[in-house]
C-alpha cells in the first residue's frame, strides 16, 4: 500500500492512493497516529473498500506522507563517503572509523517538506547541495534489537532528500560536535509511504533491497546508483540505533546518500565545483525504484539573522 498525506482545497487529509487516486482516509486521522496505533494497513484496506470519492493526485499538493518522531541519517555508502571527504575534508581515502559501525546524525524533524515544494537555500550558504536517500520508517517500538529481527519493525519506505550547505557544514566541522546548521533547513520525504511488502519482490537473496536511484539536476540525468550498494543493510542500521536504547513508531532511519547521489561527493572525484552549487531556479528530482519520485524548485534563502561572535565573560561574576 501507499499512504500519502496532501493539501486539498485548504485542508490537510491523509490518504491511500488507488492508482493515480487518492482515497481519503477520515476526517483528522494521520498516517503517523495510524503507525502508532497499530492499524495503518487495516485503515487503508477499509478505506479502499469504501465509497469515499476519490481525489486525483495531480489535483492536490503532496505533503510529507507522516510528520517524524526523528531522523536519524546515516552514512552506509561507502562510495558516498570516499568522495565527500575528499571534497570537505581533503582526505585521500576513508577513515577506518568509518567501517567499524554506522555512523548517524539526528536531525531535524521538524523541517520536512513535500516531493514538490520549493526548497530556499539555506541563509548564508554558498555551496547549496541535495542527497538521494531512502528513509526506513519504524512501525513499532524497538529495544535492542537485533538484525535478525529488526526487519519487522519497519512499517514502509519512503525518498529522503537531505539538503545541505557544505560551506556552514566544513565550518561547523571544525568542532567535534557533528552536523548542525549545515543540515538543518529542510528535508524532503515523498511522494508516498510505500509498505515494506510492496518492496519485498525487490529483495535480493543476502536481504538488500534493490532499487535503482535516480539523480536528475535541471532534466539532466546525473547518476544512477542501487539500494542495494550500502554497505549495511537496514536491519542492522536499525541494530545498531536500537543498541541500550528505544526506536519508536514514526522514526525514520536514512540510508544515507548513494555513490554519485550528490554534488560534494562528485566534487571531490573531480577535484572540481563541477556541476556548479545549487541556485535559485535549479530543480533538484530524485527517483527510486518502488517508490516514485520526488521533485523540488531551489529558491531564494531568507535573510540570514546577524549574530555577534561569543563574548568573553567574567566568570566569578554572580547575580
Amino acid at each position: 500500500m501507499r499512504f500519502a498525506t496532501y493539501d486539498h482545497d485548504g485542508r490537510e487529509r491523509a490518504g491511500v492512493l488507488d492508482g493515480d487516486l487518492i482515497c481519503p482516509l477520515p476526517e483528522g486521522v494521520a498516517v503517523r497516529d495510524l503507525i502508532e496505533a497499530g492499524v495503518l494497513q487495516a485503515v487503508g484496506t477499509a478505506a479502499l473498500a469504501g465509497g469515499a470519492e476519490r481525489v486525483p493526485v495531480e489535483q492536490v499538493r503532496l505533503l510529507p506522507p507522516l510528520r517524524p518522531a526523528s531522523i536519524r541519517d546515516f552514512v552506509a555508502f561507502e562510495a558516498h563517503i570516499e568522495g565527500v571527504v575528499r571534497a570537505q575534508e581533503k582526505l585521500k581515502a576513508v577513515p577506518p572509523a568509518w567501517y567499524e559501525a554506522p555512523a548517524f546524525y539526528f536531525t531535524n524533524p521538524h523541517a520536512a517538506v513535500g516531493a514538490h515544494d520549493d526548497v530556499p537555500m539555506f541563509p548564508g550558504a554558498q555551496e547549496f547541495d541535495f542527497e538521494i536517500e531512502v528513509g526506513a520508517v519504524i512501525g513499532k517500538p524497538g529495544y535492542n534489537l537485533p538484525s535478525e529481527q529488526a526487519r519487522e519493525h519497519i512499517i514502509g519506505y519512503t525518498i529522503f532528500n537531505d539538503w545541505s550547505a557544505r560551506d556552514i557544514q566544513r565550518q561547523e566541522a571544525r568542532l567535534p560536535f557533528g552536523f548542525a546548521k549545515g543540515k538543518d533547513g529542510a528535508h524532503t520525504l515523498g511522494p508516498v509511504l510505500v509498505t515494506a511488502d510492496e518492496l519485498e519482490p525487490y529483495r535480493m537473496a543476502d536481504g538488500y533491497l534493490d532499487l535503482t536511484m535516480t539523480v536528475e539536476l535541471n532534466g539532466v540525468v546525473l547518476s544512477k546508483d542501487s539500494l542495494a550498494s550500502m554497505a549495511w543493510r537496514f536491519e542492522e542500521l536499525i541494530a545498531y540505533a536500537s543498541r541500550g536504547t528505544w526506536v519508536m513508531p514514526g522514526d525514520i532511519l536514512a540510508s544515507g546518500t548513494c555513490g554519485g547521489g550528490c554534488l560534494a561527493e562528485l566534487w571531490g572525484r573531480r577535484g572540481v565545483k563541477d556541476p556548479a552549487p545549487l541556485k535559485p531556479g535549479d530543480v533538484v528530482t530524485l527517483t527510486v525504484e518502488g517508490i516514485g519520485t520526488i521533485s523540488n524548485r531551489v529558491a531564494e534563502p531568507v535573510e540570514a539573522v546577524p549574530l555577534p561572535p561569543a563574548r568573553t565573560r567574567d566568570r566569578g561574576v554572580r547575580h
